[in-house]
């Protein structure tokens, strides 16, 4: 029960963090918007419109963490706290999105060079990075559920994008070399793109019931299969239910039912130690083996243990 209050002070934790992100990028995108006008660089209206994307998924992020937070009802028993998994997959396809916008514009800026007023992007994007790097140390500092590390990867994307306009902008102050800018951008969209697709993976292991990273489910199975009066066990799974949240349910085949007490437990405490809390276990008399009709796949073939004599 410990564990599962300690996850809801950390959820109290994101949300107020996220939200501030959220009020502190949309302020300054309106800023970068204006004097991306009056300074005529395409370099800064791109970044405001970047700051925008950003503000969003942020959005997107709180919200999710809103979400995340309600009870189990009947209709959603394991609460919703896949949600926060569903928002990271989509602040993931909004990043690759926004990385090939950038990359087409800046396609089209060598094709086509245009004025830049150098100073001015300088002086906006030094306070562009202040502010990203304001956000990014909040988020950062903050609990890493793969939801708040979706919204930082945008928060990131735009750190770079503000450290390309200044480097972008001193370079035209001092030789005039314009294509500097969107040389730049599409560097920075291959670090971003790299990112978003390692949390993609993370994600769609996830959505897909995969065993989490830092789990084997061999050991698992083998360390169930070692506790007293276990012979062995099956159908045995392992999947994440949200981002600090695993769930297993396993059959363990059992010399004797009136031990059952007694093995749960250890079975339990062994569990609780890898960190699984959520755990639903079956036992099943070795006496009278439970047999599967056919088509279930012989899900009785034991995972770990010795087969019964």
């Amino acid at each position: 029960m410990s564990e599962h209050t300690h996850d809801h002070h950390h959820h109290a934790d994101a949300g107020p963090r996220l939200v501030g992100a959220l009020l502190l990028t949309l302020g300054f995108a309106a800023i970068e918007a204006v004097s991306g006008f009056w300074s005529g660089s395409l370099a800064l209206l791109g970044d405001a419109g970047h700051m925008v994307t950003d503000s969003a998924s942020l959005g997107l992020a709180a919200f999710a963490v809103w979400l995340a937070r309600r009870p189990p009802s009947p209709r959603h028993s394991y609460g919703l706290g896949r949600v926060e998994t569903l928002a990271a997959l989509l602040n993931v396809v909004f990043m690759v999105l926004v990385v090939v916008a950038i990359c087409v514009a800046a396609i089209n800026r060598f094709l086509a060079p245009a004025a830049i007023n150098g100073e001015a992007v300088t002086l906006v994007a030094v306070v562009g990075l202040a502010i990203n790097i304001g956000v990014a140390w909040l988020l950062m500092h903050g609990e890493q559920t793969m939801n708040t590390r979706g919204a930082l990867l945008h928060v990131l994307g735009d750190l770079l994008g503000s450290v390309a306009a200044l480097v972008a902008g001193a370079v035209i102050v001092f030789t005039g070399w314009t294509p500097i800018d969107p040389l730049l951008s599409l560097l920075i969209c291959v670090l971003v793109l790299g990112s978003s697709l390692r949390l993609l993976r993370e994600v769609l292991r996830a959505l897909l019931e995969g065993v989490p990273e830092h789990l084997s489910l061999a050991q698992i199975g083998q360390a169930l299969a070692a506790v007293p009066g276990v012979r062995s066990v099956h159908d045995l799974h392992i999947w994440t239910l949200s981002s600090n949240r695993i769930a297993l349910s396993a059959h363990l085949l059992v010399d004797n039912l009136a031990q059952w007490p007694e093995i749960l437990a250890a079975a339990r405490h062994e569990l609780l130690h890898q960190g699984i809390a959520h755990v639903t276990l079956q036992p099943e008399p070795a006496a009278h083996p439970v047999r599967w009709s056919p088509r279930d796949g012989g899900a009785a073939s034991p995972v770990a243990g010795e087969p019964a004599p």
